[in-house]
C-alpha cells in the first residue's frame, strides 16, 4: 500500500544519533511511504510516489504526522499482581530501599510471580502489551526477573516468547535472573551470584537452544546497585553470560554510583540503563563506547525523586542516548512512550526532536535492532505510527492522552491500536 496525505513524515534516516547530532529527524513535508508486505519499499514526496505507483492500494493518513513506531528498550513487562499498597507506603515516607529491606519491593512481586501459572502470566502481560501498542510502541524489550530461581525465570521467558509470537507488539527478550538477591540467599549474596554463574546461566543457554533455536540469544541483564549486586558481583555474572554468548545489559547508578556504567562500556554491553547518579568519568567511558545510555524518566517521577539522568551531560560528551519507560509494578507502571517523551522534555532538557530520536532510532540501537527498525527507510520493517495531529512537537507538548491514530506494524494497519 501507499501511505499518503501526511503533514510531516519523520524518517529519522541515517542511523543512531550520537551527541549533538541527536534530533536529526529528516522530515519530509507531505511525504509518503510505499509498503510491500512487511517492508518499506520507498519513501519520498507524495506527489512523486503517487505518480510513480498509480495503481497501488492507497492509505489516506488524514493529514497527520507520521514517524517510526516507538521502541521501548527497557521494560519489566512480565509480572503478576501489583504493589499499590507500597505506593501508599512511599507517600507515608518509606524509601524504596527501606521497603525492599522489609521484604517488599521486587521481592513482593517475586512471591506473586512465582505463584502464577504460564497462562496467568500471559494474560496479565498481554493487557500491558495491548496498552503499549495502542500508544505507539511497536517493539519493546521485555525482561524476566521476578522469579529469581531457574524454573520461574524460564517460565517467564517462555511466556514472553509465546506472547511475541502472538503479536502484534514485537518483543526483545532479556534474562534478568540477577534482578535482586533471591530471598533464599538473603544472607549469602555471593552464593546467589555463584548460582547464577554456575547453574542458572548455563541452564538458560541449554533451554534457549532447545526452545528457541534460530532466534538471536536474549540479553542478560543485572541490577548493579546498593541492596542488589555489587560491582564485583556484576562483573562476574556479566562475564559468565558473555562467555556463554549472551549480549549484555546493565542497570546502573539508579541510587548510587558504583561504576556499573563504566563496566558496561568495558564489556561492550548494548546499554547501561537508569544512570541517575552517573559520574563524569562514567559518562566519558560511555561516550567513548558503543554502549547506549538509556534514560528512564518515569522512574524518578514515579518515586517523586528530584534527580534525573544527566542527559545534557551525556550528549555534551558525545554519548548515545535513548529513552525507555521502565514499565514495572513498583516504580513506573507506565506503558505510554508518549508520556516518557513529555517527561524527557521537561526533566531531561531534551527538545521534542531529540526525545523522538531517543525513543526510536537510538532506542532501536539499545536493543541491537537499529538495522531493522527505528527509522523509515527502504528495506526496513514497515513499523510506523500516524498521529492525530499534524505536528510531531505535540508529543512533547501534550501529555496524559494518546495522540496515536494508526499503528502500522509489519505493514498491517491497526486503527487506534485495534
Amino acid at each position: 500500500m501507499l501511505i499518503h496525505n501526511l503533514s510531516q513524515l519523520l524518517t529519522l534516516s541515517g542511523g543512531p544519533q550520537r551527541g549533538s547530532d541527536l534530533g536529526r529527524l529528516n522530515i519530509l513535508p507531505n511525504g509518503a511511504v510505499l509498503v510491500r508486505g512487511e517492508t518499506i519499499a520507498a519513501v519520498g514526496a507524495a506527489d512523486e510516489l503517487l505518480a510513480a505507483y498509480p495503481h497501488e492500494q492507497r492509505f489516506d493518513a488524514g493529514g497527520g504526522a507520521a514517524l517510526p513506531g516507538f521502541v521501548d528498550p527497557h521494560t519489566h513487562l512480565i509480572w503478576a499482581g501489583d504493589r499499590a499498597a507500597e505506593f501508599e507506603m512511599r507517600l507515608e515516607g518509606k524509601t524504596y530501599l527501606e521497603i525492599l529491606a522489609a521484604g517488599g519491593g521486587i521481592l513482593s512481586t517475586v512471591r506473586a510471580t512465582r505463584a502464577a501459572s504460564l497462562e496467568q502470566l500471559k494474560a496479565q502481560t498481554r493487557l500491558r502489551m495491548q496498552t503499549a501498542f495502542r500508544h505507539g510502541t511497536t517493539t519493546a524489550e521485555a525482561k524476566t526477573g521476578y522469579g529469581l530461581e531457574a524454573a520461574s525465570e524460564l517460565l517467564q521467558l517462555q511466556a514472553l516468547l509465546e506472547l511475541d509470537a502472538e503479536g502484534p507488539l514485537e518483543l526483545a527478550p532479556t534474562y534478568l535472573g540477577a534482578h535482586a538477591i533471591a530471598p533464599e540467599y538473603r544472607d549469602n549474596p555471593d552464593g546467589y551470584a555463584d548460582l547464577l554463574c554456575g547453574e542458572m546461566l548455563p541452564e538458560l543457554r541449554r533451554w534457549w537452544d532447545a526452545h528457541a533455536a534460530g532466534r538471536a540469544l536474549p540479553f542478560v541483564d543485572i541490577f548493579c546497585e546498593t541492596g542488589a549486586f555489587t560491582l564485583a558481583q556484576s562483573r562476574r555474572v556479566l562475564l559468565a553470560a558473555r562467555e556463554l554468548g549472551f549480549p549484555l545489559k546493565i542497570h546502573a547508578d539508579e541510587f548510587d554510583n558504583l561504576g556499573g556504567a563504566s563496566l558496561a562500556a568495558e564489556l561492550g554491553a548494548a546499554s547501561a540503563d537508569h544512570l541517575v547518579k552517573t559520574s563524569t568519568a562514567d559518562i566519558a567511558a560511555l561516550a567513548a563506547s558503543g554502549t547506549v545510555a538509556v534514560a528512564l524518566p518515569c522512574t524518578p517521577f514515579g518515586l517523586a525523586e528530584p534527580h534525573y539522568t544527566p542527559a545534557r551531560q551525556i550528549l555534551a560528551a558525545g554519548g548515545l542516548l535513548a529513552l525507555a519507560s521502565d514499565l514495572n509494578p513498583g516504580t513506573a507502571w507506565c506503558e505510554n512512550m508518549q508520556f516518557v517523551i513529555a517527561l524527557a522534555c521537561r526533566y531531561l532538557g531534551l527538545t521534542p526532536a531529540q526525545a523522538v530520536a531517543a525513543a526510536t532510532i537510538n532506542a532501536a540501537a539499545a536493543v541491537g535492532r537499529s538495522e531493522r527498525i527505528g527509522s523509515l527507510e527502504p528495506g526496513k520493517q514497515a513499523d510506523l505510527i500516524v498521529l492525530s495531529v499534524p505536528d510531531y512537537r505535540h508529543l512533547g507538548y501534550r501529555f496524559g492522552g494518546n495522540l496515536v491514530k494508526h499503528v502500522i506494524k509489519k505493514g498491517r494497519v491497526y486503527t487506534n491500536g485495534e
